[in-house]
């Protein structure tokens, strides 16, 4: 293991890495049944996606810990599996299966740019502000997801969101479980993430907030796999809809975690592992084409990991384990409660937000495509769409501040691409 994962060349033991793989896996493992209940929706069987899911995660996740030795989650991504089920399948016609297809040729296309120089002039290309920008907004997209786990900010019909119910059990639970996990983390105990997992289950528990009747081992049918493993028909390469859903899903997915692994590995301090990890989660979405899922991401609640001590690969490796033993535990994962995950959601927000010191926003032509990114992150609901945003407004702002040679020519393609983007959603494509 120390050979394999230079466990002494990163100062870490066995222990704090396994430590760091329990946390990401738990504080990962509900996208297993959020990412399967979304793809239900296209009329696919909930526990065959569940396998799906799992497998996909497996390998994903693997890929990563021998290709770039980094603590880095790599599943189904959030909002992708939107795109992929509402989008592509229910709005624009294909099957699952031609949506499969879709989801290999752009894994294919992905992995193209990750090994090529595309990767790397795609990445000079965007300014140092719009990256530190992406890191700041997905750190508040985290804190927002956190928030509403946690029931304090609901939705409202007169002002979109509003405070909760302050006086409801599973509130004063959530409090309860944050300052537990603050005090953990302030005083830097080992595991203090998974500690507060554990206890804030406990916790919601005792509140009554968990349903633990009928609980039982390996309770999964893992018999309705056989119709998604390797279910991909090119039926529709042919036709405009297919190449608009396969270019779509590679624009999304190139932009979307050039941005997510450029923070973790910020977080790191190894941006040297930026391109291997880009790479293992290109060819991970190939793999999700052929297992039967939509495609994969370097996920957010990867950064727990981090966060526990994680620093190579090993944590990652262990975390891929657990997803594969997780098959066994479905029904005991499901009732993990979402105010023992939250906490721990707005704790990472809060870490990943100091980037902003970085943007200079002095500067208005850098400050404000970043001020973009930022906000429409998380008020759009979607990574992708803030960058995007931010990407489009880089270029134009610098033209009226008379700043063109600070604009480079990867910069005004992928500005154009993502105007694209946009035109191809305002079709409902």
């Amino acid at each position: 293991m120390n050979k394999l994962f230079k466990l002494k060349e990163h100062n870490v033991t066995f222990k704090s890495e396994l430590t760091a793989g329990l946390t990401s896996f738990f504080a990962a493992v509900y996208i297993i049944i959020v990412n399967s209940s979304i793809l239900s929706d296209a009329g696919m069987p909930m526990e065959g996606l569940i396998v799906a899911t799992v497998l996909s995660s497996l390998i994903g996740t693997w890929l990563l810990s021998f290709m770039s030795n980094t603590p880095l989650v790599i599943m189904p991504g959030m909002g992708i599996n939107a795109l992929f089920t509402y989008t592509i399948i229910k709005s624009m016609g294909l099957s699952f299966s031609e949506g499969l297809a879709a989801v290999v040729i752009a894994g294919i296309i992905f992995s193209i740019v990750a090994f090529t120089k595309l990767s790397t002039i795609i990445s000079d290309a965007i300014p140092q502000s719009l990256k530190e920008a992406i890191t700041v907004g997905i750190g508040l997209f985290i804190t927002f997801i956190g928030l509403q786990k946690s029931g304090l900010v609901v939705a409202s019909e007169t002002t979109l969101v509003s405070l909760g119910n302050l006086a409801s059990p599973s509130i004063i639970a959530f409090f309860i479980i944050l300052i537990i996990t603050l005090y953990l983390f302030v005083k830097d105990v080992p595991g203090a993430f998974l500690i507060s997992i554990i206890v804030g289950t406990l916790i919601c528990f005792g509140f009554g907030l968990i349903d633990v009747s009928g609980l039982s081992f390996g309770s999964a049918n893992l018999s309705s796999y056989k119709e998604l493993f390797l279910n991909v028909s090119f039926s529709k390469i042919s036709t405009s809809s297919f190449w608009i859903a396969t270019f779509s899903l590679a624009l999304v997915l190139i932009f979307e975690n050039i941005g997510l692994i450029h923070g973790q590995v910020g977080m790191l301090n190894a941006e040297e592992k930026f391109k291997p990890a880009l790479k293992a989660t290109a060819l991970s979405t190939i793999f999700c084409g052929l297992l039967g899922t939509s495609p994969s991401v370097s996920t957010v609640e990867g950064i727990a990991g981090i966060a526990a001590g994680g620093k190579t690969g090993l944590s990652s490796f262990i975390t891929g384990l657990l997803f594969l033993l997780s098959l066994l535990f479905i029904p005991f994962i499901k009732i993990i409660p979402n105010a023992a995950i939250a906490p721990i959601l707005i704790i990472l927000g809060a870490l990943m937000i100091k980037n902003i010191e970085h943007i200079n926003f002095n500067d208005f032509s850098e400050g404000f495509p970043a001020f973009l990114i930022i906000t429409l992150i998380p008020l759009t609901y979607s990574i992708v769409d803030g960058i995007a945003f931010g990407f489009i407004a880089y270029p134009l702002v610098k033209l009226f501040s008379k700043k063109r040679n600070e604009i480079s020519i990867p910069m005004y393609l992928v500005s154009l691409l993502f105007l694209v983007y946009f035109i191809l959603h305002s079709i409902n494509i």
